[in-house]
């Protein structure tokens, strides 16, 4: 006789959506895009995205972005652009490092931590997601039809 598997525990209670100003610099999104070059080599792109005005703030590309490396790209915008009022990333290890807890702390930006998948960054990737895939189908030669 096997035993039957008891269902997840899902969380109880509702999850309220953090409020948003209608202005710009109110709230920042940040996520990293991942893809690889012909070659293979892996890289990584961290997206900067004003989730008012849906303005990509900064696009970083590199082989390995650090949480150092993070907060230096922070500081170079907030001194272009001004102080945003929050900033929501997903709990990557770069996202949730001492420098950014540190650089957080320094700025006084409130720092939200939400699930994976849910930044508003996320619409921007699919945007590179879609473009990337029409690039590659323009460059692939179409078969012959037989």
């Amino acid at each position: 006789m096997v035993r039957k598997r008891r269902g997840r525990r899902k969380a109880m209670g509702t999850r309220a959506p953090i409020l948003v100003e209608a202005r710009p610099n109110a709230r920042w999104s940040l996520d990293f895009v991942h893809d690889q070059l012909a070659n293979g080599r892996r890289f990584r792109i961290l997206n900067i995205v004003d989730d008012v005005t849906w303005e990509c703030l900064g696009a970083v590309p590199d082989a390995s972005i650090s949480g150092v490396r993070v907060a230096r790209e922070l500081s170079a915008i907030v001194a272009r652009r001004g102080k945003p009022g929050m900033i929501i990333s997903d709990n990557g290890t770069e996202l949730t490092s001492n420098a950014i807890l540190a650089w957080s702390a320094e700025t006084g930006v409130e720092w939200h931590h939400i699930a994976p998948r849910q930044a508003h960054a996320e619409r921007l990737h699919r945007v590179l997601q879609w473009a990337h895939a029409r690039r590659a189908s323009e460059r692939e030669p179409v078969p012959e039809a037989r």
